[in-house]
């Protein structure tokens, strides 16, 4: 028979020494029963060698039957321990305490079977344990210590000794409260006192600045009652464990995770800065500093690559434990050079980051270089700096400084990494707010140039615009508005949308303005306006999926309106654009119904116009929407809310303007979308500035409707302009006779300039051409040309209205 641990069939997960073997007896027995395995200790216990004991049934062994629940017939059990009655090789009985182990192939017995142990009674003394314990106790890895009924200290173990830094001798007959002088010491007895009282275990977290520390470290204090055999509480037993790593490692990860929802919640770069500092002080310093290169906010390109001292920098951010930033010698938003040999330098230079202890010589270089800076850290106290280069995308940015006055703990290694990291975040947001500024400026720059500045009066409305970008966080639109002049004293009102933000959503907006005053100069109706205009951004975005541009694709929303101040019909047609509001002179406000037609780039579908006839004195109100329309806000209600505002009285249009806009918007400087706003309070031409003459259709009237005009003319007081007007008037009306239809109507429309129309059924366009030096006729529109600002021909549904425009101021 092989002992137990020497034959590969009965290798078991203990190991078989001559020590091990002497205390225990050991023994295997396989499913069936039958002893396998027989060590020495198991000899001395019964007397058996292994070969006269090893292939026998282990009941044999029993002095009596064995029971169920005992080896091995406790089948259900992985494991079994009690008291066995055995027989000896001598015959004579003894119970011994016996353990059993279910074997397992886990163990590399692919049989089964159990494992049998069984301690021989120990050759110690009572005085012995005592010494082992009392040797265990000084040498336990944890901080332990034992106190009486009275909380008064008994035991010490060295680790407690090192921890508060006094020997045994010295804190025995003490108090918690005696030994630590701490708050945290007291509430830690009030806990100890409260297992005396109880004889339940307790727990304490503590905070506590001890002699082996510089500064203070966190400890779990486990409390336990000592109890007599009656079940008497006669002390506590207080083991400590010091979680200081532990909580410090879990205060970088909170941190971390803090910088990464706090840092970079807008496209600020100074809100960005500070968020970062806000986030360091006070958990990784007492004082923080962001400083920038000043051409970010230059706009510049900046150069890859570490900086050359010395280094030029912007303060854009501070924070500090102390109200008020006292320790800061550069003001916000101040540049300051910073030289060889300051913190911000020296990890620029390299493009590392440092760590420097605030030493006597490194103070006396500063007091050389930089008398203020060094005034400052010797008047707080600064011990610890800590800095670190801002970099994004191989750009250097600049620095960021941490220091510690207050907290008496230096920067460590695991320090300068957390703050690489959450600096490294930090510069990742303000690498896209610099960005995004630099691409938003090119975007406003871009969008103001298209839109229009003061509005130039116009006869026909007094107008009033507003535009408003959106915040940095969503981005410059394609948000328009344009008053165009039409012929015949009219305008055309518009207000468009153009989808998306940014430098595409501004250039596609320029591209639509620019293309809305091209036909708007033809005097299209709306309604035909839009339908060309869909058909140019459907061919805009096709252009740019074939070049394969960026968020080529272009859509957006417009309204179009036309205003006659002689007959006071407004022409209204829609893309996608919401309805206007109006107020009529009596106050009431309403929302005109404009068959909606699809938003422009869509295709396929009709646009229709509404027609009305407008009280003077009306209030058009053009708007797109992000006025009405918010994240928590439904539009229905948004524009239940400026119906509101609208019928409010004001003085004038522009604070009616003012007073939507802080109504409708929670934070006008800061709108969530760009919002264009344009008003229009309607006028009239009457009588005394319009004349209307219908032309017979033949030659013979061209002498008389000429001569009526000249006494119109006189009639005005424009005398001056007689000569002019009767030569446009004869070659307008002599054209429409000779080469329109019926009914011919001549109409003067006195402005700021002189109007004549005339008008006739027939569709067929003039144009201007160069006659040859033997044609008899084809001067007459190019002299009216010559003579005039400007003529054209407007289309309409009855014929065409040749119109041109004489200036009345004198030359």
């Amino acid at each position: 028979m092989t002992p137990i641990g020497t034959a590969s069939k009965n290798r078991v997960p203990w190991p078989e020494d001559a020590a091990a073997a002497a205390g225990t007896a050991r023994v295997t027995v396989d499913p069936r029963g039958t002893v396998t395995g027989w060590n020495e200790s198991a000899r001395r216990l019964l007397g058996y060698t292994s070969e006269e004991i090893v292939g026998r049934q282990a009941r044999e062994l029993l002095a009596g039957e064995p029971s169920a629940e005992s080896p091995p017939f406790a089948a259900s059990l992985r494991r079994w321990d009690g008291s066995v009655t055995l027989l000896h090789q001598d015959g004579h009985s003894l119970t011994v305490r016996l353990l059993a182990h279910r074997r397992t192939q886990d163990s590399d017995d692919a049989e089964g079977g159990w494992f049998l142990f069984s301690a021989l009674a120990p050759d110690s003394s009572p005085s012995k344990d005592v010494e082992l314990v009392k040797w265990a106790f000084a040498g336990s890895p944890a901080t332990a210590s034992l106190y009486d009924a009275n909380l008064r200290l008994r035991l010490a173990n060295s680790d407690m000794e090192r921890a508060v830094g006094l020997s045994e001798e010295a804190m025995r007959g003490l108090r918690v409260s005696e030994i630590v002088a701490d708050p945290q010491a007291v509430r830690t007895e009030r806990h100890m006192r409260r297992v005396l009282e109880t004889g339940e275990p307790d727990q304490v977290q503590a905070l506590l600045k001890l002699a082996d520390r510089r500064g203070r470290s966190t400890w779990t204090i486990s409390l336990a009652p000592v109890l007599d055999p009656g079940g008497s509480v006669r002390g506590v037993l207080a083991s400590g464990r010091d979680m200081t790593e532990e909580h410090r490692a879990r205060n970088r990860l909170v941190l971390i995770n803090e910088a990464s929802v706090r840092i970079g919640t807008t496209l600020d770069l100074d809100r960005t800065a500070q968020e970062l500092a806000e986030v360091a002080v006070p958990r990784l310093a007492d004082f923080v500093t962001v400083d920038l290169v000043p051409s970010i906010e230059d706009g510049e390109d900046l150069r890859a690559g570490p900086l050359s001292s010395p280094v030029r920098l912007r303060r854009v951010a501070c924070r500090s434990v102390l109200e008020g930033c006292p320790e800061a010698v550069v003001a916000q938003g101040a540049v300051a050079a910073y030289p060889r040999g300051s913190p911000a330098a020296e990890c620029l230079s390299p493009g590392r980051p440092l760590i420097r202890e605030v030493t006597p010589a490194k103070l006396a270089v500063w007091e050389k270089n930089a008398p203020d800076r060094a005034e400052r850290v010797r008047k707080y106290g600064f011990h610890s700096v800590l800095a670190v280069p801002m970099r994004a995308r191989g750009i250097t940015l600049g620095a960021v400084t941490f220091s510690r006055h207050r907290r008496p703990e230096p920067f460590e290694q695991d320090d300068l990494l957390l703050a690489e990291e959450i600096t490294a975040r930090a510069a990742v947001c303000i690498d896209n707010a610099r960005r995004y500024g630099r691409e938003r400026r090119t975007s406003l720059t871009l969008q103001s140039s298209f839109l229009p500045g003061r509005p130039p009066q116009q006869a026909a409305v007094e107008i009033a615009t507003r535009y408003l970008p959106a915040s940095a966080r969503a981005g410059v639109g394609g948000d328009w508005f344009d008053v165009i002049p039409l012929s015949g004293a009219r305008v055309a009102l518009v207000v468009g949308d153009v989808v998306g933000h940014g430098i595409q959503a501004s250039a596609a907006m320029g591209r639509l303005r620019t293309a809305v005053r091209t036909l708007a100069d033809v005097d299209l109706p709306p309604d035909e306006l839009l339908t060309h205009l869909d058909d140019l951004v459907i061919r805009l975005s096709a252009e740019a999926d074939s070049a394969e541009v960026p968020s080529g694709d272009i859509g957006a929303t417009m309204l179009y309106v036309v205003y006659d101040p002689v007959t006071r019909l407004c022409t209204l047609a829609r893309a996608g654009h919401p309805v206007p509001a109006l107020m009529t002179p009596e106050g009431g406000v309403e929302f005109i119904d404009i068959p909606v037609g699809p938003p422009l780039g869509v295709g396929g579908l009709p646009f229709e116009t509404t027609q009305l006839e407008l009280p003077v004195g009306s209030v058009l109100t053009l708007y797109t929407n992000g006025l009405v329309e918010a994240r928590d806000r439904d539009p229905e209600e948004g524009a239940n809310t400026l119906r509101e505002v609208l019928a409010r009285p004001a003085e004038s249009l522009e604070e009616r303007c003012d007073t939507v806009l802080r109504t409708l918007l929670p934070d006008p400087d800061r709108p969530a979308d760009d919002v264009a706003l344009l008003m229009a309070r309607t006028r009239a031409m009457d009588a005394a500035h319009v004349a209307t003459w219908d032309v017979p259709h033949e030659a013979a009237a061209v002498a008389k409707v000429r001569k009526d005009a000249c006494r119109q003319l006189g009639e005005w007081g424009l005398d001056d302009a007689v000569f002019i007007t009767e030569l446009v008037v004869s070659e307008l009306v002599t054209n429409a006779i000779r080469y329109g239809d019926a009914p011919i109507r001549l109409r003067l429309i006195r402005d700021r300039n002189l109007i004549i129309e005339v008008a006739d059924g027939s569709s067929t366009a003039p144009h201007l051409r160069r006659a040859r030096v033997s044609d008899e006729g084809g001067r007459g529109l190019l002299l009216v040309a010559q003579l005039t600002q400007g003529w054209g021909t407007r289309q309409t549904y009855t014929g065409k209205t040749i119109w041109a425009e004489q200036s009345l101021t004198p030359i």
